[in-house]
Protein backbone atom coordinates (compact mmCIF):
# COMPACT_ATOMS: atom_id res chain seq x y z
CA UNK A 1 0.00 0.00 0.00
CA UNK A 2 2.53 2.60 0.66
CA UNK A 3 4.58 1.75 -2.88
CA UNK A 4 1.42 2.48 -4.50
CA UNK A 5 0.12 5.53 -2.38
CA UNK A 6 4.19 6.81 -3.17
CA UNK A 7 3.60 6.11 -6.79
CA UNK A 8 0.10 7.93 -6.84
CA UNK A 9 2.51 10.58 -5.12
CA UNK A 10 4.79 11.02 -7.69
CA UNK A 11 3.30 10.90 -10.73
CA UNK A 12 0.65 13.79 -9.54
CA UNK A 13 4.25 15.61 -8.06
CA UNK A 14 5.49 14.81 -11.56
CA UNK A 15 3.04 17.57 -13.40
CA UNK A 16 4.52 20.26 -11.10
CA UNK A 17 7.16 20.45 -13.94
CA UNK A 18 5.70 18.54 -16.82
CA UNK A 19 2.80 20.81 -17.30
CA UNK A 20 3.20 22.70 -20.51
CA UNK A 21 6.88 20.59 -21.08
CA UNK A 22 8.18 17.42 -22.52
CA UNK A 23 11.00 15.93 -24.61
CA UNK A 24 10.84 19.16 -26.90
CA UNK A 25 11.54 21.84 -24.26
CA UNK A 26 14.03 20.20 -22.19
CA UNK A 27 16.64 23.19 -23.59
CA UNK A 28 15.23 26.72 -23.74
CA UNK A 29 17.48 29.23 -26.32
CA UNK A 30 18.37 32.34 -24.73
CA UNK A 31 15.12 34.09 -26.99
CA UNK A 32 12.88 32.69 -24.82
CA UNK A 33 13.82 35.11 -22.24
CA UNK A 34 15.89 32.93 -19.74
CA UNK A 35 18.37 30.55 -19.12
CA UNK A 36 20.51 33.19 -20.95
CA UNK A 37 23.67 32.62 -20.48
CA UNK A 38 24.70 36.10 -21.55
CA UNK A 39 22.87 37.79 -18.94
CA UNK A 40 24.78 40.44 -16.41
CA UNK A 41 23.10 41.67 -13.60
CA UNK A 42 21.74 45.09 -13.78
CA UNK A 43 22.16 47.01 -10.61
CA UNK A 44 18.50 47.05 -9.56
CA UNK A 45 18.89 43.69 -9.43
CA UNK A 46 22.22 42.21 -9.00
CA UNK A 47 21.52 38.34 -8.14
CA UNK A 48 20.96 36.12 -10.68
CA UNK A 49 17.73 33.78 -9.73
CA UNK A 50 18.08 30.20 -9.86
CA UNK A 51 14.63 28.58 -10.11
CA UNK A 52 14.44 24.89 -8.69
CA UNK A 53 11.39 22.85 -10.22
CA UNK A 54 9.24 20.42 -8.36
CA UNK A 55 9.64 16.44 -8.37
CA UNK A 56 9.67 15.03 -11.99
CA UNK A 57 9.76 18.10 -13.44
CA UNK A 58 12.52 20.21 -15.66
CA UNK A 59 13.56 23.41 -15.38
CA UNK A 60 12.91 25.30 -18.51
CA UNK A 61 8.77 23.48 -18.93
CA UNK A 62 8.45 24.00 -15.31
CA UNK A 63 9.25 28.06 -15.33
CA UNK A 64 8.14 28.62 -18.87
CA UNK A 65 5.98 31.04 -17.18
CA UNK A 66 8.25 32.26 -14.15
CA UNK A 67 11.16 32.32 -16.10
CA UNK A 68 10.54 34.66 -18.99
CA UNK A 69 8.82 36.88 -16.23
CA UNK A 70 11.73 37.26 -14.27
CA UNK A 71 13.62 38.27 -16.87
CA UNK A 72 11.27 40.45 -18.47
CA UNK A 73 10.92 42.30 -14.42
CA UNK A 74 15.21 42.52 -14.83
CA UNK A 75 16.24 39.66 -13.80
CA UNK A 76 19.03 37.16 -14.65
CA UNK A 77 16.97 33.81 -14.61
CA UNK A 78 17.91 30.27 -14.57
CA UNK A 79 15.96 26.97 -14.14
CA UNK A 80 18.27 23.62 -14.35
CA UNK A 81 17.26 20.25 -14.60
CA UNK A 82 18.65 18.72 -11.14
CA UNK A 83 18.53 14.93 -9.84
CA UNK A 84 17.71 13.20 -13.20
CA UNK A 85 17.55 9.30 -13.41
CA UNK A 86 18.63 8.98 -16.61
CA UNK A 87 20.26 12.01 -18.44
CA UNK A 88 18.05 11.70 -21.97
CA UNK A 89 14.68 11.59 -20.01
CA UNK A 90 13.60 15.17 -19.58
CA UNK A 91 12.57 14.76 -15.58
CA UNK A 92 14.22 15.44 -13.19
CA UNK A 93 13.96 15.55 -8.90
CA UNK A 94 13.65 11.52 -8.47
CA UNK A 95 16.92 10.73 -7.23
CA UNK A 96 18.06 10.93 -3.57
CA UNK A 97 18.51 14.22 -2.43
CA UNK A 98 21.80 13.36 -1.36
CA UNK A 99 22.75 13.46 -4.92
CA UNK A 100 20.53 16.37 -6.28
CA UNK A 101 21.25 18.98 -3.55
CA UNK A 102 25.15 18.41 -4.83
CA UNK A 103 23.59 19.54 -8.66
CA UNK A 104 22.14 22.44 -7.50
CA UNK A 105 25.40 23.94 -5.20
CA UNK A 106 27.54 22.96 -8.77
CA UNK A 107 24.73 24.95 -10.87
CA UNK A 108 24.98 28.19 -8.29
CA UNK A 109 28.80 28.32 -9.02
CA UNK A 110 28.10 28.23 -12.54
CA UNK A 111 25.43 30.96 -12.17
CA UNK A 112 28.01 32.99 -10.43
CA UNK A 113 30.57 32.67 -12.67
CA UNK A 114 28.94 33.26 -15.72
CA UNK A 115 27.45 36.11 -14.43
CA UNK A 116 30.30 37.71 -12.37
CA UNK A 117 27.67 37.80 -9.55
CA UNK A 118 28.37 37.58 -5.86
CA UNK A 119 25.30 35.74 -5.07
CA UNK A 120 22.40 34.35 -6.14
CA UNK A 121 18.81 34.09 -5.40
CA UNK A 122 16.23 30.53 -4.84
CA UNK A 123 12.79 30.51 -5.89
CA UNK A 124 11.69 26.90 -5.74
CA UNK A 125 8.13 25.30 -6.26
CA UNK A 126 7.16 22.10 -4.27
CA UNK A 127 10.80 19.25 -4.02
CA UNK A 128 12.33 22.83 -5.73
CA UNK A 129 11.08 24.59 -2.70
CA UNK A 130 12.21 22.12 -0.28
CA UNK A 131 15.41 22.28 -1.58
CA UNK A 132 16.23 26.10 -1.65
CA UNK A 133 15.51 25.41 2.28
CA UNK A 134 17.89 22.16 1.91
CA UNK A 135 21.30 23.43 0.26
CA UNK A 136 21.77 26.27 3.01
CA UNK A 137 21.40 24.54 5.53
CA UNK A 138 22.58 20.72 5.15
CA UNK A 139 25.23 21.99 2.44
CA UNK A 140 25.88 25.31 4.22
CA UNK A 141 25.44 27.71 0.73
CA UNK A 142 26.74 30.80 1.63
CA UNK A 143 26.28 32.60 -1.29
CA UNK A 144 21.65 32.80 -0.88
CA UNK A 145 20.82 36.37 -0.59
CA UNK A 146 17.08 35.98 -0.60
CA UNK A 147 15.04 32.18 -0.52
CA UNK A 148 11.52 32.28 -2.12
CA UNK A 149 9.83 28.96 -1.57
CA UNK A 150 6.49 28.16 -3.00
CA UNK A 151 4.51 25.32 -1.17
CA UNK A 152 7.50 23.33 -0.17
CA UNK A 153 6.93 20.05 1.88
CA UNK A 154 8.99 21.56 5.11
CA UNK A 155 7.12 19.61 7.67
CA UNK A 156 7.11 16.01 4.99
CA UNK A 157 3.08 15.61 3.62
CA UNK A 158 0.71 13.18 3.51
CA UNK A 159 0.04 13.21 0.07
CA UNK A 160 -3.72 13.34 0.99
CA UNK A 161 -6.41 13.68 -1.35
CA UNK A 162 -3.93 13.19 -4.79
CA UNK A 163 -5.38 12.77 -8.19
CA UNK A 164 -3.20 11.99 -11.04
CA UNK A 165 -3.08 14.40 -14.14
CA UNK A 166 -0.87 12.58 -16.19
CA UNK A 167 -3.00 10.92 -18.06
CA UNK A 168 -4.86 14.55 -18.47
CA UNK A 169 -2.02 16.00 -19.92
CA UNK A 170 -1.09 13.14 -22.08
CA UNK A 171 1.91 12.40 -20.18
CA UNK A 172 0.99 9.40 -18.54
CA UNK A 173 3.68 7.70 -20.51
CA UNK A 174 7.19 9.04 -19.65
CA UNK A 175 5.99 9.72 -15.78
CA UNK A 176 5.30 6.04 -15.83
CA UNK A 177 8.43 4.76 -17.88
CA UNK A 178 10.49 6.89 -15.69
CA UNK A 179 8.78 5.51 -12.35
CA UNK A 180 8.58 2.01 -13.27
CA UNK A 181 11.98 1.76 -14.89
CA UNK A 182 13.93 4.33 -11.70
CA UNK A 183 11.35 4.77 -8.84
CA UNK A 184 11.61 7.49 -6.73
CA UNK A 185 13.99 8.04 -4.15
CA UNK A 186 12.58 11.83 -3.16
CA UNK A 187 9.49 10.59 -2.30
CA UNK A 188 10.42 8.11 0.54
CA UNK A 189 12.52 11.07 2.02
CA UNK A 190 10.14 14.09 1.79
CA UNK A 191 7.02 12.00 3.14
CA UNK A 192 6.18 13.16 6.85
CA UNK A 193 9.20 11.22 8.85
CA UNK A 194 11.37 10.93 5.83
CA UNK A 195 14.94 11.24 6.21
CA UNK A 196 15.11 14.69 4.22
CA UNK A 197 12.50 15.96 6.40
CA UNK A 198 14.15 14.97 9.72
CA UNK A 199 17.27 16.68 8.62
CA UNK A 200 16.11 19.59 7.59
CA UNK A 201 13.73 20.22 10.38
CA UNK A 202 16.18 19.50 13.19
CA UNK A 203 16.82 22.79 14.71
CA UNK A 204 16.86 26.30 13.21
CA UNK A 205 15.67 26.04 9.18
CA UNK A 206 16.81 29.61 8.37
CA UNK A 207 20.56 30.62 8.46
CA UNK A 208 22.22 33.86 8.86
CA UNK A 209 21.73 36.55 5.86
CA UNK A 210 19.53 35.03 3.97
CA UNK A 211 15.90 36.31 3.64
CA UNK A 212 12.85 33.96 3.81
CA UNK A 213 9.52 34.18 2.02
CA UNK A 214 7.11 30.88 1.82
CA UNK A 215 4.14 31.21 0.01
CA UNK A 216 1.34 28.86 0.12
CA UNK A 217 -1.60 28.42 -1.54
CA UNK A 218 -5.34 27.28 0.79
CA UNK A 219 -6.21 24.86 -1.75
CA UNK A 220 -3.41 22.53 -2.07
CA UNK A 221 -4.10 19.22 -2.44
CA UNK A 222 -0.58 17.81 -2.00
CA UNK A 223 1.70 19.28 0.59
CA UNK A 224 -1.21 18.48 3.11
CA UNK A 225 -2.05 19.89 5.89
CA UNK A 226 -1.24 23.18 3.73
CA UNK A 227 0.62 25.12 6.86
CA UNK A 228 3.10 22.22 6.89
CA UNK A 229 4.85 24.16 4.34
CA UNK A 230 5.79 27.23 6.65
CA UNK A 231 8.57 27.94 8.67
CA UNK A 232 7.90 29.83 11.69
CA UNK A 233 11.13 30.71 12.58
CA UNK A 234 12.15 34.66 13.42
CA UNK A 235 12.32 36.60 10.16
CA UNK A 236 10.64 34.58 7.95
CA UNK A 237 7.50 36.12 6.10
CA UNK A 238 4.75 33.00 5.72
CA UNK A 239 2.06 34.06 4.04
CA UNK A 240 -0.83 32.04 2.32
CA UNK A 241 -2.00 33.20 -1.45
CA UNK A 242 -5.18 33.57 -0.30
CA UNK A 243 -4.35 36.08 2.31
CA UNK A 244 -3.06 38.85 -0.71
CA UNK A 245 -5.74 37.46 -3.07
CA UNK A 246 -8.69 35.82 -1.25
CA UNK A 247 -10.84 34.89 -4.71
CA UNK A 248 -7.67 32.93 -6.53
CA UNK A 249 -8.59 29.47 -6.40
CA UNK A 250 -4.75 28.50 -7.41
CA UNK A 251 -3.72 24.62 -6.51
CA UNK A 252 -0.49 23.41 -6.05
CA UNK A 253 0.83 23.21 -9.32
CA UNK A 254 -1.01 26.36 -10.46
CA UNK A 255 1.38 28.21 -8.13
CA UNK A 256 3.98 28.23 -11.35
CA UNK A 257 1.44 29.59 -13.69
CA UNK A 258 -0.10 32.58 -11.62
CA UNK A 259 0.57 36.21 -12.29
CA UNK A 260 -0.21 37.42 -8.66
CA UNK A 261 1.95 35.14 -7.39
CA UNK A 262 4.64 36.48 -10.19
CA UNK A 263 4.35 39.83 -8.28
CA UNK A 264 4.47 38.51 -4.88
CA UNK A 265 8.07 36.62 -5.56
CA UNK A 266 9.59 39.93 -7.33
CA UNK A 267 8.01 41.80 -4.30
CA UNK A 268 10.14 39.27 -2.19
CA UNK A 269 13.05 39.36 -4.06
CA UNK A 270 12.93 43.18 -4.11
CA UNK A 271 11.03 44.21 -0.88
CA UNK A 272 12.44 47.57 -1.51
CA UNK A 273 10.61 48.04 -4.56
CA UNK A 274 7.41 46.43 -3.69
CA UNK A 275 4.25 46.91 -5.81
CA UNK A 276 0.50 46.15 -5.63
CA UNK A 277 -0.46 42.99 -6.19
CA UNK A 278 -2.40 42.53 -9.45
CA UNK A 279 -4.84 39.69 -8.31
CA UNK A 280 -4.98 36.44 -11.19
CA UNK A 281 -6.60 33.47 -10.96
CA UNK A 282 -4.10 30.69 -11.10
CA UNK A 283 -5.18 27.14 -12.32
CA UNK A 284 -6.71 25.26 -9.54
CA UNK A 285 -5.02 22.17 -9.58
Amino acid sequence: MRIRLLGVAFVALSVTGLLVSGPASATAAPSSGFNDWSCRPAAAHPNPVVLLHGLGGNGPGHFSYLGPYLAGAGYCAFAPTYGQAAPAIPVGGTVSITRSTPEIAAFIDRVRTGTGAARVDLVGHSEGAFQSLYGPKVLGYRTVGTVVALAPPTHGTTFGGLVSFGDFLGLGPLVGLVLATFGCQFCTEAIVGGSAVRRLTDGPITQPGIAYTIIATRYDALVTPTETAFVREPGVRNRYVQDVCPADPVGHIGMAFDPGIAQMITNALDPANAAPVNCGFGPPF
